[in-house]
């Protein structure tokens, strides 16, 4: 794109972050945003909710992430800044959108932060009954600020290797599992089939409607998988890894979550494995691992640590871009001589120290609603990344458009169909308990918003969407 940006304020390449992350490092960031605690924990839940039919959800929901992750890749190629989605909206919908669309995020990694330190500290009394959880989880949050701080190619190799862990895991557990399918490995000798996909009530045990709850968590569990647009800014070649990673995800959803479970719920009946823990744990104990409870909660500290140190990353890096539109205090430009944003990153865990001292003396219900909004963040952000790149598209002449490297496919109508979807995602949650919460809380926090939105400088806001503009001019050259 030939865009003039000669009139544009410039900022020298020493105010700009690092591009420290290689190839190897965005492509298993992207694999490990795609894949949670969610799969190892969180998926019997899912299976009770909807049977054998919850392999369709997660194509369903695969393919809405994927139109996603396309429309956030064909901004995130043409505009590789930090902050991304919310510079975006910024430089496309105007100020105020780049404004809720940051705050938002930051607070969804915090309250999701918060629930998963909260989280070490469950799952090291699985080996340290005494150990204080408060401990745990203060030691985890120290680590990974201190991880963040280094470089961010010391981020970039941290999740390097937690999304391997995960990896390995899940491939040795699908190649175990079709073994037992086929060959009768670990169930004497006998091959179990896939008949159990269709028996016990058939594929839809708990007809559409129990599909359609299992969707609400599907959706929730791919939080995070965005964590690829934010790390444009510091990518050393964005134009290639972020397509690449991006173009790859449809298909780890596939691998990694369809035919895991598929695998899954072909060793066993459906209506068993709620009832028996994870059902990772329950293959590896039939397959006669020992210590494969161990082993799990080590994958699961892995995942919970990973989500913590993205979380870290991400809150600090959109602080920093909220900053450079005007929409947040300048102090948060600040870098280290590593060109990290040191201060946004020490806020962020600052604010995660409180949440978590706060959060074992907190009532659960209050828990509930401060956690409720974040969930909501993911709908949000996916959605103004959806909208953002269709003003971005229309922005264009049709020459410029067919100078995009990376487009949208079959945009505008994707973009509005999965729009949609994602509204049919939020009136699904209507209907559970554990997500109606967020429909009653949500509003209050938008208001919070427009409320602080009125008090922030317009002086400081005025060139915020030539910010993005002038930091991609000076990154490119």
């Amino acid at each position: 794109l030939h865009l003039e940006v000669h009139s544009f304020p410039t900022r020298r390449s020493s105010d700009l972050l690092e591009r420290g992350l290689k190839n190897r490092h965005i492509q298993l960031i992207g694999l490990g945003g795609a894949i949670g605690v969610g799969l190892f924990l969180g998926s019997a839940t899912a299976i009770e909710l909807a049977g054998p039919s919850v392999l369709l959800t997660y194509v369903i929901g695969g393919i809405a992430i994927y139109f996603i992750m396309r429309a956030l890749g064909e901004l995130s190629v043409a505009y590789p800044v930090s902050g991304a989605f919310s510079a975006h909206a910024a430089r496309f919908l105007g100020p105020k959108w780049g404004y809720l669309t940051g705050w938002t995020y930051w607070y969804m990694w915090m309250v999701t932060c918060m629930a998963e330190l909260t989280a070490v500290g469950i799952y090291m009394n699985f080996w340290y009954p005494d150990l204080p959880q408060w401990l745990s989880a203060l030691v985890a949050l120290c680590i990974m600020t201190v991880v963040n701080f280094i470089a961010v190619s010391a981020y970039g190799e941290f999740e390097f290797w937690f999304a391997l862990v995960k990896i390995c895991t899940i491939i040795f557990m699908i190649i175990s599992g079709i073994g037992m399918i086929v060959f009768g490995i670990g169930n004497g000798g006998i091959a179990t089939g896939i008949a159990n996909l269709w028996q016990n009530g058939g594929f839809f045990p708990n007809g559409f409607s129990g599909t359609l709850m299992a969707l609400v968590m599907v959706m929730y569990s791919y939080l995070g998988i965005e964590i690829i647009g934010v790390t444009a800014g510091e990518a050393h070649d964005p134009k290639s890894t972020i397509k690449k990673a991006i173009d790859e995800v449809f298909w780890r959803i596939l691998i990694f979550y369809v035919l895991s479970l598929g695998v899954i719920m072909s060793i066993y009946p459906w209506n068993e494995i709620g009832h028996m823990g994870s059902p990772f744990v329950v293959t590896f104990e039939k397959l006669g691992i020992a210590g494969a409870a161990d082993i799990i909660n080590i994958v699961v500290i892995t995942a919970v640590l990973s989500s913590c140190n993205s979380g870290i990353f991400s809150s600090g890096r959109m602080l920093y871009n909220l900053s450079l539109q005007g929409n947040a205090p300048a102090c948060f430009q600040t870098l280290n001589r590593h060109r990290l944003p040191w201060v946004g990153i020490l806020f962020s865990a600052a604010i995660l120290l409180a949440a978590v001292g706060l959060n074992y003396v907190m009532p659960a219900e209050l828990f509930v609603y401060v956690t409720s909004v974040g969930s909501f963040g993911a709908l949000w952000t996916w959605f103004v990344i959806l909208r953002t790149q269709q003003k971005f598209r229309a922005s264009l002449s049709e020459e410029e458009k067919e100078k995009l490297t990376y487009k949208m496919p079959w945009a505008p109508y994707s973009g509005y169909i999965t729009m949609a979807f994602l509204a049919c995602v939020v009136v699904a949650s209507a209907f559970r308990e554990d997500t109606r919460v967020a429909l009653y809380v949500t509003p209050v926090w938008f208001i919070l918003l427009f409320i602080g939105y009125r008090f922030v400088d317009r002086g400081n806001r005025a060139g915020g969407a030539k910010v993005v503009d002038a930091v991609k001019a000076t990154a490119n050259r």
